[in-house]
């Protein structure tokens, strides 16, 4: 088997087909949490969309998520004067259904029910504030930062790495950080995985571009600038894309290349699981990160 027939094995393994059963659990959700706020929010009629990997189509079975946004019109105030309060009477209203974890800017889903008390729903809700009547830009809430608030553009992001010819190597790189437990964020990962084979979509081999992204890596040390393409000017990453991010990067970068150099590329990926194998790979991973449960090789942190 060729080093690209393997990573294409990768990837097989690693697709949620709209029928499997966590898209089916995914979209049941989505439908549950647009109806609670619709009816919460009736006089605002919010605009409610996916978001994330599955709108850029990056999403893997090992750790998926599903981002579903909720944003209301710039002159709307029934869902609360400020973003803020729009943040947190989201909060409330899906409180009625589901346990809300508080992040960021998104709001985790939860189960509340004796039958599924915390059960992980994948599920992220964005609330957010059009910044004017075209409906394009967005502000979200920030619980940290001076401003409270950030700027943004999510179909941007989407368009950017939906059509970046390049989602292949992005869900290989989130599968990589997955495995190796690399704290970073996913949405700096795609941005370095464009930026540094931007030449090289449509051309090179999987193996071709993932060889040459850990390459850059560690040459570079992973100081490469990137930035928000929503709002280049006005959005600092260097909040979490810091030194010491940087810093993981590079080595964990370096070591995986000269694993793979060394012992080809099943030491970085570990074997091609059969098809009901691979949910199970994905429940270990997943278990691995709080420490219950001791990972293979492939998926340690060098």
């Amino acid at each position: 088997m060729s080093p690209d027939e393997y990573l294409q094995g990768i990837l097989k393994n690693q697709e949620l087909a709209e029928d499997s059963p966590e898209r089916r659990k995914l979209r049941a959700t989505r439908r549950d949490v647009e109806t609670l706020l619709r009816a919460s929010f009736e006089e605002a009629n919010p605009t409610i969309r996916y978001g994330g990997s599955a709108a850029k189509g990056t999403m893997i079975r090992e750790c998926y998520d599903l981002d579903v946004i909720c944003y209301f019109a710039h002159d709307d105030s029934s869902a609360g004067d400020t973003l803020e309060e729009v943040y947190r009477n989201v909060r409330d209203a899906l409180s009625a259904k589901y346990f809300v974890e508080e992040k960021t800017s998104a709001l985790r889903l939860k189960g509340k029910s004796e039958e599924q008390k915390e059960v992980d729903f994948h599920v992220d809700v964005v609330p957010g504030r059009f910044t004017d009547k075209g409906r394009n830009d967005v502000f979200l809430y920030q619980s940290s930062g001076e401003k409270k608030r950030l700027k943004t553009n999510p179909e941007k992001h989407i368009e950017l790495i939906r059509d970046s010819g390049l989602t292949d190597a992005i869900k290989l790189v989130k599968l990589w950080k997955a495995r190796k437990v690399i704290r970073v964020k996913t949405f700096v990962l795609e941005l370095l995985v464009i930026e540094i084979l931007k030449q090289m979509k449509g051309v090179k081999s999987l193996s071709s571009q993932l060889t040459a992204f850990w390459e850059k890596l560690k040459d570079t040390g992973a100081k490469i600038p990137i930035q928000d393409p929503a709002n280049p000017s006005g959005n600092d990453l260097s909040a979490i894309f810091n030194a010491g991010v940087q810093a993981d990067l590079s080595v964990v970068g370096g070591s995986s290349l000269d694993l793979m150099q060394r012992s080809g590329w099943e030491s970085v990926f570990g074997p091609l699981e059969e098809a009901g194998q691979a949910e199970k790979a994905a429940i270990v991973t997943q278990a691995s990160r709080s420490g219950s449960v001791k990972t293979k090789p492939w998926g340690e942190s060098l």
